[in-house]
């Protein structure tokens, strides 16, 4: 009996130690919980970022037709002009001597012509009484053709050397405002092989333009009229709205990096921006105000094994078939196959559910829902529960989604 008290003491103590660690030392399993989510109606949108220059949308550029120095500059950096105002001002001494000299010149040939006229009539007047001979009658003739010639040329002449005078003053030819002026006063333009630029006149600063640079991978969504909102440096809280104009084929390659020029209009009503400020652009190539959306986590993910003690799961997909019917009824092969087919998992009390759907605009944050979802249905995110992994593979990569129609809970 000794023999079989010592026995029956240890067993009696090994019976309380796994009494204690089962109730008071055990860690006790946590139930899995899932992170869901509803689909809920808002706004989505997929964009195409670049960077640009804002310009004027028209600019002229004011030049000179003739040579000389500037004597007088009425206008300056900024200055607001009319058309027609007058600009600046060449020195007109030589100009004006030139005008003087060929009017003195046509004086003389309009006397020379007048003297010729006269000899013209004596000789055409003895020529018909027989006094004089047919060639003094020609030479007469020649010689009041040649004076009429001479009158004709001197008088072109003085009309070159007026215009000419009339370019050394530079006038605006448009309303506007003066973006650059190129010269000073006492400074020699010489415009022989080409006009030089004094001024550049931007004819309306309230409408601008911004030149972006987008890069040849993301050309292909832009089009025109899309929207367009963009920022710069100097109001970094304001948001400048914009839509595209015109997208240039001129193709531009720095460092083997090809880009287009996109021009994006920009109305400038409050004058903030400025030519030449640096703007960071976004372009909406696709947009929905009313679109179902989900988290684009859902999309990755996957039920594992350690979730068939408190879950069915039920896949959508057997193997080697395609699904055949969403939520309503109606199979996805008889209609037209719209947006991208993707699955997600819905929970329904204590069930997993596999869910074909079709999906559309992803802006990384949210996927547009088009079909096989409604905003009742509770979709899963991800596990809420402490080193329960979340796989984000494939369909495929799950051992369990391509056998199970419902498993059953152990």
């Amino acid at each position: 009996m000794r023999k079989y008290k010592g026995v029956i003491i240890t067993l009696a103590i090994l019976l309380l130690l796994v009494l204690l660690w089962f109730f008071f030392i055990r860690k006790k399993k946590e139930p899995v919980s899932f992170e869901t989510a509803k689909p809920e109606y808002g706004k989505i949108s997929t964009s195409v970022t670049a960077t640009g220059t804002i310009q004027p949308v028209d600019t002229v550029a004011v030049g000179t037709q003739v040579s000389g120095t500037i004597k007088y500059i009425y206008v300056d950096f900024n200055s607001k002009v009319k058309k027609g105002q007058l600009l600046a001002e060449l020195d007109k001494d030589l100009f004006q001597a030139q005008v003087d000299q060929f009017r003195s010149n046509l004086l003389v040939a309009q006397t020379n012509l007048s003297y010729n006229e006269n000899n013209y009539q004596r000789q055409a007047a003895l020529y018909k009484t027989g006094a004089i001979s047919k060639a003094d009658y020609d030479i007469a003739t020649n010689q009041l053709g040649q004076a009429k010639a001479t009158v004709s040329s001197v008088n072109a002449q003085l009309k070159s050397a007026l215009k000419n005078f009339s370019f050394t003053e530079i006038y605006s030819p448009t309303d506007g405002v003066v973006l650059n002026r190129n010269v000073s006063v006492g400074q020699t333009v010489a415009a022989s092989f080409s006009t030089p630029t004094l001024f550049v006149i931007a004819k309306d600063i309230k409408k601008m333009q911004v030149e972006a640079s987008v890069d040849e991978a993301d050309i292909g969504n832009v089009r025109d009229s899309q929207r367009v909102t963009f920022t710069v440096d100097a109001y970094l809280e304001d948001v400048f709205n914009g839509k595209v104009q015109e997208i240039r084929l001129q193709p531009a390659v720095s460092s083997n990096v090809v880009t287009y020029n996109t021009i994006i209009n920009a109305p400038n009503d409050d004058l903030k921006l400025m030519p030449g400020m640096t703007a960071n652009v976004t372009i909406f190539t696709a947009e929905n105000d009313n679109a179902l959306l989900l988290p684009v986590k859902a999309l990755k993910f996957r039920p594992d094994s350690s979730m068939l003690s408190d879950y069915y799961i039920k896949s959508a997909v057997g193997r080697g078939q395609r699904p055949q019917k969403d939520t309503t009824g109606k199979t996805f092969q008889s209609e037209p196959k719209i947006g991208t087919s993707n699955y997600v998992w819905v929970l329904k009390g204590d069930t997993l559910v596999q869910r074909h759907i079709r999906t559309g605009l992803n802006d990384n944050t949210h996927i547009e829902v088009l079909k096989g979802l409604t905003t009742d249905d509770i979709v899963v995110l991800g596990v809420n529960a402490p080193g329960t992994p979340v796989a984000t593979g494939s369909s495929g990569s799950s051992p369990f989604m391509p056998r199970m129609g419902g498993g059953r809970r152990r």
